[in-house]
């Protein structure tokens, strides 16, 4: 069984140290702290970040805490030593919550009883403190930097394994809430409460892939989004994904990755919302669906149902499109991607031409000749979705315009 600093006495050096000298010390230790607080800023960049307050005022709390904790065992030996721990104890969790490594910490009180030691020696004449005394100080200070160390590094090993639990409990979860068939809702709820997760009304999930060459940046997310990046799909499942700033908070997340967001679904039905978002990455990554932002499948529901299966569309293609294999292949794409704005904006002309970019008598003109290769079947209401929808497969298809000939 490990033990504790709540467990054990350390050493304790500093009952050799007069305690009379406590008050002689006291009324120095502001200014002290802020000289050792100046200097360590000076000295450890990392700790004065002005993106990383919590970590300087975490060293002010250690250097205040150390300076004042020592001289009150100065003064009485024989306080009780938990108090002293559980305050590193709990600076140590911090810096692992904030997901630091202790060296900032380490090295900030190393200094920090560096330059006490040294201010203590400069004046040691004046307060006439012998040489004996002032070694006897010397043990004390290095014996106690050793023990809040040692505190220090157990509340932060604490909290490591804590996290590490609690990242596994949520990595199971995700999986729980995507699997199928569904998982009992009584199995989510419990293991939703190891993982410290509210479970939400609704969900989307997401599947990610690497955008370039370079790994990707860990996305920074909210703790409310479950995410396991580190599989072969990395994914994540989003709560409340319709809510005020959550789809700006994932685009900015989520910039070095392609990104796809199933629909908005009822958290039970989070694997619905996955299998949409599978369905899309492929083709973003293809270049069928813009992959340069946030893909929303709810965005581009017509052309996931169209590639759900795209081969019975391609089929259904050469047939539908038959007609214009007399057409040059240059002609041909123009005329396609006319008749698709066709069919999409009602044949209206204006409408086409503004989305073509193209003069609405260039329009009418392209129209006339598609009216000649497909004569009343242009127009027929049965026929304008299959035809819709062939366009649509040919046309993202770089070879798909030549491969009817």
């Amino acid at each position: 069984m490990t033990t504790t600093l709540g467990e054990r006495s350390p050493l304790k050096p500093w009952t050799g140290v007069p305690s009379e000298l406590s008050g002689m010390f006291r009324p120095h230790l502001d200014a002290l702290a802020e000289e050792m607080i100046e200097e360590i800023l000076a000295a450890v960049p990392a700790a004065a970040r002005p993106q990383d307050e919590e970590s300087a005022r975490l060293v002010r709390l250690a250097v205040e805490g150390a300076l004042h904790q020592f001289v009150d065992l100065i003064a009485d030996p024989d306080s009780p030593w938990e108090p002293v721990a559980a305050l590193y104890r709990e600076i140590g969790r911090a810096e692992a919550r904030e997901g630091r490594s202790l060296d900032i910490l380490q090295t900030s009180l190393r200094l920090g009883a560096r330059i006490a030691w040294r201010r203590l020696a400069s004046e040691s004449e004046q307060c006439d403190i012998s040489r004996r005394t002032l070694a006897g100080i010397a043990e004390a200070i290095f014996a106690f930097l050793d023990e809040i160390a040692r505190a220090a590094t157990e509340g932060y090993t604490e909290a490591r394994a804590q996290e590490a639990g609690e990242l596994e409990h949520r990595r199971r979860l995700l999986d729980l809430l995507l699997a199928e068939p569904p998982a009992a809702a009584q199995a989510v709820a419990d293991l939703a409460r190891l993982a410290q997760w509210r479970v939400p009304r609704t969900v989307a999930a997401v599947v990610l892939h690497e955008r370039g060459r370079q790994p990707p940046s860990h996305p920074s997310l909210p703790p409310d989004v479950l995410a396991d990046v580190n599989r072969r799909e990395p994914r994540l499942l989003v709560p409340d994904p319709e809510g005020p700033g959550r789809g700006r908070m994932l685009e900015s997340a989520l910039h070095d990755w392609v990104a796809a967001l199933g629909p908005t679904v009822r958290t039970e039905d989070a694997a619905k919302s996955l299998r949409w978002a599978r369905e899309a990455l492929p083709l973003a990554r293809r270049g069928v669906l813009p992959s340069d932002r946030l893909i929303r499948c709810a965005d581009h529901m017509p052309a996931l149902v169209v590639f759900k299966d795209e081969e019975l569309v391609r089929a259904v293609a050469d047939l539908r499109l038959a007609p214009l294999k007399s057409v040059r292949p240059r002609h041909r794409e123009r005329l396609m991607r006319t008749l698709l704005s066709c069919l999409q904006n009602g044949f209206n002309a204006t409408e086409v031409a503004n989305r073509l970019h193209v003069h609405p008598q260039t329009v009418r003109y392209r129209l006339h000749q598609l009216e000649e290769l497909f004569g009343e079947r242009l127009y027929d209401p049965e026929a304008r979705l299959e035809t819709e929808m062939a366009l649509t497969v040919w046309l993202t298809d770089p070879a798909g315009v030549q491969s009817i000939d």
